[in-house]
């Protein structure tokens, strides 16, 4: 496939490159060129007119559960377990229809969806699993009802860890026990939950969760599997805990003060954060609503104190449980222009959030290729942008409308040319 006359944004500079064509053979990129590339339609070769067009590469969300965003909780807690499944397959087919050709999912049994799409059964993003999020007893990802007894106790799994969105693990032979189990279920990468969250039923913001000794058997387990571990965390406390075990990617830190920003740069660790309003979610009761507000009012403070001190940070937009809000990915990728230059917040939605994907090392089944990117011998994954998202980022708000062209893995997803 060519694709002729186009103004490429790599995902690497900083600024576009004008009448390009870009050749693709089978799932990659063999040529970007400013000359002509030759092709002849009688050999197969398929061209596409870019007509001076944006073309970027696809788009990538580093914190998205993706079986969490296609179901509700009655889903999750009552709904037959096809149709749970069914519900995360129709879904990844939306994502990739908004232009996001990568995603790294932080919670859900993903990695047997992601294996039907990468064999081409159904259509949808390239997928990093971490599998099931693993917490302690009334941790972050502890769904059990409050009278039920815990494991520990000689209580039964939850609903939730039935169907392998979460799994409890109190101490350290336990929590080696989770991790071993969501790597051999196909894990990329390790979830822990180290404190409070707005959408949990039991944990205050400002809550420790697990020790030291636990959250350090994770990470060894991790690296034993030449992989690391991500930790949904808000508080400069739980911040500080994380590093100290060797985690490499802090989630979310909303509620961090600026010493912890600074620390998180010293030790070069990655900060995976989510540009959130108060309307992303929706919690009916005033405790989950309060919390809500106290992440979301952390936000640009966080984000500033990140680019102070240079940060690695990726974007992700973590939205869960309201099937309903599941579009709100494209508002929320746009919105990261209210922090970054609208070239800055392209490359962390393409380049940036790949790098830290590539944190999976030999977990990573993506390795034949390069991710975020359009250059020689990188996945064919693109779009073209009816527009130019580096004057106005607003466009990929709206990818019914503005992306004309998607391709994913060197195969047409979209073309409305």
């Amino acid at each position: 496939m060519i694709i002729r006359n186009v103004r490429l944004f790599d995902g690497v500079a900083d600024q576009p490159q004008d009448n390009v064509d870009v050749l693709t053979e089978g799932s990659h990129v063999v040529a970007v060129s400013t000359s002509p590339v030759a092709g002849d339609a009688s050999d197969g070769v398929v061209e596409i007119d870019g007509k001076g067009k944006f073309l970027m590469p696809g788009l990538s969300d580093a914190h998205v559960h993706l079986m969490g965003n296609a179901n509700s909780m009655v889903d999750f807690l009552q709904g037959p377990t096809g149709s749970l499944y069914g519900n995360t397959i129709a879904e990844a087919k939306r994502m990739l229809l908004r232009g996001f050709t990568t995603v790294r999912d932080m919670g859900g049994d993903t990695a047997p969806v992601k294996g039907l799409i990468d064999r081409g059964v159904f259509e949808g993003p390239r997928i990093f699993p971490s599998q099931a999020m693993i917490s302690q007893t009334s941790g972050h990802a502890d769904f059990a009802f409050v009278y039920d007894v815990p494991e520990e106790f000689g209580g039964k799994p939850s609903r939730t860890e039935d169907i392998h969105f979460t799994r409890i693990a109190d101490g350290v032979p336990r929590v080696l026990a989770a991790v071993r189990e969501q790597l051999r279920m196909g894990a990329s990468q390790i979830k822990l939950t180290l404190g409070g969250g707005a959408a949990s039923m039991y944990d205050p913001l400002n809550t420790l969760q697990y020790t030291s000794d636990e959250i350090k058997a994770a990470v060894q387990a991790a690296t034993d599997y030449g992989t690391y571990v991500a930790t949904h965390v808000y508080t400069p406390a739980g911040i500080a805990r994380a590093i100290d075990a060797g985690v490499k990617s802090i989630e979310h830190g909303h509620l961090a003060d600026e010493a912890t920003i600074h620390l998180i740069a010293d030790n070069q660790i990655w900060l995976s954060m989510q540009p959130f309003a108060e309307d992303d979610h929706h919690y009916p009761d005033p405790v989950r609503a309060g919390k809500n507000a106290e992440i979301c009012h952390g936000t640009d403070q966080v984000y500033a104190w990140a680019k102070k001190y240079g940060v690695k940070t990726a974007w992700g937009t973590d939205l869960l449980l309201e099937p309903q809000s599941a579009p709100r990915q494209s508002v929320m990728a746009a919105r990261l222009g209210e922090f970054y230059t609208n070239v800055e917040a392209l490359k962390m939605l393409t380049s940036g959030n790949a790098s830290l994907f590539e944190l999976a090392g030999e977990r990573n089944t993506y390795r034949g290729g390069k991710l975020g990117v359009i250059a020689e011998g990188a996945w064919a994954d693109m779009i073209l942008v009816d527009g130019d998202p580096i004057k106005d980022i607003s466009l990929i708000a709206d990818p019914d409308a503005n992306f004309q062209l998607i391709v994913k893995n060197g195969q047409i997803v979209k073309n409305t040319l």
